[in-house]
């Protein structure tokens, strides 16, 4: 005997529990938060149905139960005796073949089958979904990379410019990846770098653009080096020690101004390691970049004079503008304090904030001028060219 068969009926509804499983399915390999998926695909129902009915303004409504594993779109249409209008009116007729109980002025709602849609219906239900998901997945690694903004990442070289000498690197957040732009100005001048290299980057800012998320790092920033004393340093790490200013001329030299709360941890020996091997780590990443470390003091003069090392310093004097300062050096160590094509001072400014004037010992010293203030200014002032008063006489008594 033949195996009967029974043939499948025409649904007006999707079949739901495939439509709900893909959408979970989505939304666990996405990562999507639940819920995301289900109002991008009403949103794509909605437009499917717009694309060929521009007429139905804000009447469609779409249903969707788990419960039950259904999902289905309606079209609330007004009962009147003249349509005027016809995809928002229905005649009390066509209404009552329906509903026989239909009334004028009620609003019935009328299925639609989703799987009656047109190529280009189906087409732009799909584009929908895709931006949905590609939306989410955007907002997903703008929301991880920005709790990375000022932190140090490791990232892979993925391509090379060869014109403008641009690197592109595959950094990772979490599950979250994305390539980030570094550009020749942010590079390491005499830094060579190859496909394959893994390199730490310093994230400046993490910000939204039309393509996704857009991360800007840095081989440049002062924080990078910090943050390599934090990976090296443990007493950095716990804030035994604190790094209270960086000034950085990147591939050349940086100032580091270090300081302990505790009295019994050496700032400087902390950072600088057992036979200095935690600052050597540090310099081997920079490439050869040379490390002054110097002891962060809250009187001025101590601080300025320690930044200005390896030269010696007689003297510090602040002036009276509180930002400028004149420092007065041994006569062989002019060189040493001013450096190179004026690194050395130029870094030492940078690091304490003051504008510093270097004068050798030989040289005489040009008197500070105080401003005066209006306490010091006489009480009366003749004009230019007129003579001195007299003191005046008592009148003589009458006679």
């Amino acid at each position: 005997m033949a195996k009967r068969t029974t043939k499948k009926t025409n649904s007006n509804e999707l079949d739901g529990q495939e439509f709900f499983a893909a959408i979970a399915q989505i939304e666990q390999e996405k990562g999507i938060k639940p819920g995301y998926m289900m109002e991008k695909v009403t949103q794509a129902l909605l437009s499917a149905y717009r694309r060929d009915h521009e007429d139905v303004g804000d009447n469609l409504v779409v249903e969707a139960n788990e419960e039950t594993a259904t999902v289905r779109l309606f079209l609330k249409k007004e009962v009147v005796e003249s349509v005027d209008d016809p995809g928002t009116e229905i005649s009390l007729d066509e209404a009552r073949a329906a509903l026989p109980r239909a009334q004028l002025g009620d609003v019935i709602r009328i299925e639609i089958k989703p799987k009656s849609f047109g190529r280009i219906a189906a087409q732009t239900a799909r584009q929908v979904i895709i931006q949905g998901i590609r939306e989410a997945e955007q907002g997903m690694i703008y929301d991880e990379f920005c709790t990375k903004e000022h932190e140090l990442l490791t990232g892979v070289v993925t391509r090379i410019d060869p014109r403008s000498g641009s690197v592109t690197l595959r950094i990772h957040a979490g599950e979250q990846f994305t390539d980030a732009y570094l550009g020749p100005n942010e590079q390491v001048k005499g830094e060579r770098c190859v496909e394959g290299q893994r390199l730490k980057v310093f994230v400046v800012e993490v910000r939204r653009s039309s393509k996704g998320p857009q991360v800007l790092i840095s081989r440049t920033h002062p924080g990078l080096v910090k943050r390599l004393f934090e990976l090296e340093v443990p007493e950095i790490y716990d804030g035994t020690v604190e790094i209270r200013s960086v000034a950085r001329e990147a591939g050349s030299r940086t100032k580091l101004a270090v300081w302990s709360v505790d009295p019994n941890v050496d700032p400087i020996g902390a950072c600088v390691g057992p036979r200095g091997q935690r600052v050597n780590t540090i310099v081997d990443e920079l490439k050869g970049e040379k490390m002054d470390i110097i002891k962060w003091s809250e009187d001025p003069t101590a601080y300025i004079a320690a930044a200005l090392s390896p030269a010696d310093v007689i003297s510090v004097e602040e002036l009276p503008d509180g930002k400028s300062c004149r420092v007065v050096v041994p006569d062989d160590q002019l060189s040493l304090a001013i450096g190179r094509e004026g690194q050395n001072a130029r870094l030492a400014a940078k690091l304490t904030g003051y504008k510093i004037d270097i004068k050798p010992a030989s040289a005489p010293l040009e008197p500070i001028e105080v401003p005066k203030t209006d306490m010091e200014e006489p009480l009366f002032q003749e004009e230019d060219g007129a003579p001195e008063s007299e003191p005046q006489k008592a009148p003589e008594e009458e006679e």
